[in-house]
């Protein structure tokens, strides 16, 4: 049995009697694993950090083995040209692409729009059939990722939703916690819902409760995730803990995936992308690696 009490863990909770579901998650190593890929400043790695808690938050919804969640910051004239994370399984992966030069002059605490200027964010759910992918595409507006993810579920899925994530970074690494908690009008999951009311009594109890965790909640290693839970909604509910599961660093890369994938270009493709060794070299931006293919695979 993994202990998924602590750390590098995701909880999955129901409130039957408010027909709510939820997910809280807390993430240490693994987190500190994904950023150490690359030399990332403060103020990114505190982003990227965000970005991969959500993804976690996100990714946890997800019911079938195999299914994968990727959320991405499409930008347009701002310091991060790129956000991207995804989540499989438990095996979490980010990278961000920014402007080094530009960073350096923008204030202490940069606004949204300063960092991804007029940008989007996109969530991607990748399913076994029969429900394939769905994605959906919202601004990236307010105060926060959390805040941009939260207005995706109002706009796009019309699903009430609290998202409250914090970051605490310090000389022994960065720390991440996120609280997600959604309304399920009508039914139970699993039932179709047969309208959605932002201002449903039920939902409005939940969203207070929720609103009241404190960023050092959701950050203290020493605190168990069921206490998370028990402090915010037991008082005057049933909270069913439904599973746990640990999270990992998990870039996906390896030279026999990348193999497969060269196998799959043409002739003529494969020949373009052969160096002056005769190799292909393949770099993840993800882990920070460069895979080198012999030309040997390259008749194949």
């Amino acid at each position: 049995m993994v202990d998924v009490s602590l750390t590098d863990s995701i909880m999955s909770f129901a409130i039957p009697g408010k027909h709510c579901r939820g997910r809280v998650v807390r993430l240490g190593p693994a987190l500190d694993d994904i950023l150490a890929s690359h030399d990332y400043p403060p103020l990114i790695r505190e982003i990227l950090a965000e970005a991969v808690c959500l993804t976690a938050m996100l990714g946890a919804l997800l019911k079938d083995e195999g299914s994968q969640l990727t959320l991405q910051a499409q930008t347009e004239a701002g310091v991060i040209n790129l956000l991207a994370c995804d989540y499989r399984d438990g095996a979490l992966r980010g990278y961000v692409d920014f402007d080094r030069e530009r960073l350096l002059s923008q204030p202490v605490a940069p606004s949204l729009m300063a960092l991804f200027g007029k940008g989007y964010l996109a969530i991607t759910f990748d399913q076994p059939a029969p429900r394939g992918r769905n994605q959906g595409i919202v601004p990236l507006e307010g105060a926060s990722l959390a805040e941009a993810v939260q207005n995706y579920f109002f706009q796009s899925e019309q699903i009430p939703t609290l998202i409250r994530v914090a970051i605490e970074q310090s000389a022994g690494g960065i720390s991440a916690g996120g609280l997600l908690v959604q309304h399920l009008p009508e039914g139970e999951q699993g039932r179709e819902r047969l309208h959605v009311q932002l201002d449903h009594p039920e939902w409005e109890h939940v969203e207070i409760m929720g609103g009241t965790i404190t960023p050092e909640e959701l950050t203290d290693s020493a605190l168990p995730l069921e206490d998370i839970l028990w402090r915010l909604f037991s008082e005057s509910d049933e909270v069913r803990v439904l599973s746990g599961k640990p999270c990992v660093k998990g870039c996906r890369c390896n030279e026999d995936h990348i193999r497969d994938v060269i196998a799959r270009f043409p002739k003529e493709d494969k020949e373009d992308m052969v160096n002056e060794d005769g190799n292909i070299a393949i770099d993840c931006a993800f882990c920070s690696k460069t895979f080198t293919i012999t030309g040997t695979s390259l008749n194949n």
